[in-house]
């Protein structure tokens, strides 16, 4: 069997890799220059379903729970099982409070705890959660190394053409477009995620840090050599226009309440990203004849494109030699155990 993949992005190259091992012939083909050039190039690559579930269905923790399992055996040593740590200044301690209340699977710290692991947020907060079977990568260098798998396993891969160009020959095709979809898929819409990235020497971090405000969470997550990927915003926006003053400012104001060092910092990169998504904001697999829509990550796209690779290759392997009926779905839950918090 034969299979077109359009899109180079999270969604297409797990799906890529799942379908290679299972000895289908793959091409990889997209518009862009190379891999992770849109919104999977700005993501966090924070693998935690924990977390998530504040904000999102359950479905996102049954199947992002296994996403680091996933990428640590696609790419050995690029996963840091290091958890996940959720602060708020003191006069925010109720948004602290209103976080643990959504979710599970983590322990309450108070400061000495904080201290012992992260030592430069010593004496900033009083409490906090510590989420320890979280996880996080860093998703561009995870894209190109698994890019390069990828063409150790035989995966061909085209840049810089029209992908429905390519589409003659192949059994099956894969859109993983992502925003080019919006428009003809329906209730797909667009929300913009805009990002920064600091330098500094000053502080260390060893996991994300999630820092509580009523209006706008922030994360940092530490990358290699003094880097710091500091994100929040979810904007109801097709704009893919630069980064807004705005959310420039809120973004440096609140990872400098995180710590002041932040303030010395130099501002290396922004960056903004449309993240497509359904009224759910869960991501949907759409088959249509022979072929099949994976759309709808949201702001997910590392933590369940393993779920959904799985099933489009299931789908695929069940599907060999027979006709499709046009059918939706979204993707499949699994159930994992709960893990309830630990009040102080």
């Amino acid at each position: 069997m034969r299979v077109l993949i359009k899109g180079a992005g999270v969604a297409g190259l797990t799906i890529a890799h799942e379908l290679a091992i299972a000895g289908v012939t793959v091409k990889v083909v997209d518009t862009a220059p190379g891999v992770g050039t849109g919104a999977s190039g700005y993501a966090g690559g924070m693998l935690a379903p924990w977390c998530e579930r504040e904000s999102a269905p359950d479905a996102v923790l049954t199947l992002g729970s296994k996403a680091a399992d996933w990428w640590n055996a696609a790419l050995p040593g690029h996963v840091r099982r290091n958890g996940t740590l959720v602060v708020a200044p003191a006069r925010d301690d109720a948004e602290l409070r209103r976080f643990a209340s959504r979710t599970s699977g983590f322990t309450w710290l108070d400061e000495a705890g904080i201290a012992a692991l992260e030592p430069a947020l010593a004496g900033r907060f009083r409490q906090a959660l510590f989420f320890r079977n979280e996880a996080h990568l860093d998703p561009r260098a995870a894209l190109a190394s698994l890019h390069l798998k990828l063409l150790g396993m035989g995966v061909a891969f085209s840049f810089g053409i029209d992908p429905d160009e390519e589409q003659a020959g192949f059994d099956r095709v894969v859109d993983c477009t992502g925003r080019h979809r919006i428009g003809s898929l329906n209730d797909l819409r667009a929300v913009r995620g805009e990002m920064l990235v600091l330098k500094t020497s000053e502080i260390t971090l060893s996991r994300p840090v999630r820092l509580l405000h009523p209006r706008i969470p922030l994360y940092i997550v530490p990358r290699d050599n003094g880097l710091f990927m500091v994100g929040a915003t979810m904007i109801e926006s097709e704009d893919k226009g630069p980064i807004t003053a705005r959310s420039l400012m809120e973004l440096l104001n609140a990872a400098y309440t995180l710590h002041p060092c932040f303030g010395e910092a130099q501002l290396i990169e922004t960056g903004t990203g449309i993240r497509p998504a359904f009224p759910d904001n869960l991501p949907q697999m759409i088959e249509q004849d022979r072929q099949i829509f994976v759309n709808g990550l949201y702001r997910h796209g590392f933590l369940l494109a393993p779920a959904m690779a799985r099933q489009v290759a299931e789908t695929i392997g069940a599907g060999a030699g027979r006709a499709h009926r046009s059918q939706r779905r979204p993707i499949h839950p699994t159930r994992v155990p709960a893990q309830e918090g630990v009040a102080p």
